[in-house]
């Protein structure tokens, strides 16, 4: 159907989520406004609505396990939207992607090699390596601040000199791709530079790439295991529809793992953890990959390209001494407030302050690791209104 003759998604309607058992709604009292976890404050696409109603409607919820036509569905999304050409026998379904790198760790590592990770960073990359036996290697990212916007860059220097660290063998590159907290989005040139590190130091590469169809101002986007077979034999990669969804409490995600062996080895793993995926985040993720729900998708990113830029504004002309960055995907805005605590504006921590102040609850930055300090993590998956209401509310808590 044409843009033209089609009637574009609502998402300025206001949707009650208070009293539903919402982790992102009810965890606050009823005057915080919640700008934290990443969920959207969205009605998932009909196509979806109806795949699950129809499950409903059958009143049978036995046990299931993925089928040929779901991984045929994963492997055909990969190839209309990256030309990647995926066999359905090398996707696996896990219950998230959470566990999915969890799992990739214990299939990929020994007992004591390293992990590396890129802080500042989604807060469970930094509970892995304690979770599955390895150690920590870090390879910080580089902020580069431009009047009051900021963003991030991966050093090549610093990324090489981490599988160095301690003596320990790296296991495994745990890479966040599109970046959370970041919005960044890695260029081909930079991933081929960090994969063939990689490749030369003997370390398979998860790529956590979750938020890679929340691309907004038509950002593209480079799966790392697209760039070379060498590369891919190497790699991990792990995909969902809950965050472009908006189907994460359904808790349904896939790893493609072209290397037999290393799938072998990763099935071995989540068998012995009984890694089960639900009926409904079956059905859910059918649909939401069948490109039926592409026009939502198409409306969805342009209200949330729309959204990030007045927020942008926003912090430009009402919020001095707050930086953020312009994430090229994802719908969070990560926001430095170093000045704030530097010149005595804020006291202690800037989420403390925000919540406190302002009724605004926002994700505190300190737990994304070093980096994250002084930082507040915005999510603007929410209807206009609701943005600039929690927007509004950190400017009059810097004023009172």
């Amino acid at each position: 159907m044409g843009m033209e003759n089609r009637k574009k998604t609502d998402f300025d309607r206001i949707i009650d989520r208070t009293h539903t058992n919402s982790l992102k709604w009810d965890a606050y009292p009823g005057d915080v406004l919640p700008i934290w976890v990443a969920d959207m404050d969205f009605a998932v696409p009909q196509p979806i609505q109806d795949a699950l109603a129809h499950k409903v409607e059958h009143g049978v919820f036995g046990y299931e396990r993925a089928c040929r036509e779901h991984l045929e569905t994963v492997a055909l999304r990969m190839q209309k939207l990256y030309g990647w050409q995926v066999e359905p026998n090398m996707v696996l379904a896990v219950p998230g992607i959470v566990s999915g790198f969890n799992l990739a760790a214990l299939a990929a590592c020994q007992p004591g090699d390293g992990m590396l990770i890129q802080p500042p960073v989604y807060p469970h990359f930094l509970k892995a390596p304690g979770n599955t036996g390895l150690q920590q290697q870090v390879a910080p990212l580089t902020p580069i601040r431009e009047g009051q916007t900021l963003r991030y860059e991966a050093d090549m220097d610093a990324f090489e000199a981490a599988f160095k660290q301690a003596g320990i063998h790296t296991g495994m590159f745990l890479l966040c791709n599109p970046h959370n907290p970041t919005g960044a989005v890695y260029s081909p040139n930079t991933l081929t530079q960090m994969a063939e590190i990689c490749l030369q130091n003997d370390t398979i590469i998860c790529s956590d790439e979750i938020h890679s169809e929340l691309l907004l101002g038509n950002t593209p986007f480079t799966p790392i295991a697209t760039l070379s077979p060498e590369i891919a034999e190497r790699s991990i990669t792990l995909v969902a529809p809950s965050k472009t969804f908006n189907v994460a409490g359904l808790f349904c995600g896939f790893a493609i793992i072209p290397n037999k062996d290393l799938r072998s080895r990763y099935q071995k793993q989540s068998d012995r953890l009984t890694m089960h995926v639900s009926s409904l985040g079956l059905a859910a993720s059918e649909a939401a990959f069948s490109g039926a729900c592409d026009d939502w998708l198409v409306d969805l990113l342009a209200y949330l390209t729309a959204n990030r830029d007045i927020l942008v504004d926003f912090v430009r002309t009402e919020l001095p001494g707050i930086r953020t960055t312009v994430p090229d995907a994802t719908y969070m805005a990560w926001m430095d407030c170093s000045q704030l605590v530097e010149d005595g504006t804020i006291s202690g921590s800037p989420y403390k302050f925000f919540l406190n102040k302002g009724r605004v609850a926002l994700n505190n930055g300190d737990v994304f690791g070093p980096g994250g300090e002084n930082f507040v993590r915005f999510n603007f998956a929410c209807p206009r209104e609701r943005m600039l209401e929690a927007l509004n509310r950190m400017k009059n808590a810097l004023s009172g």
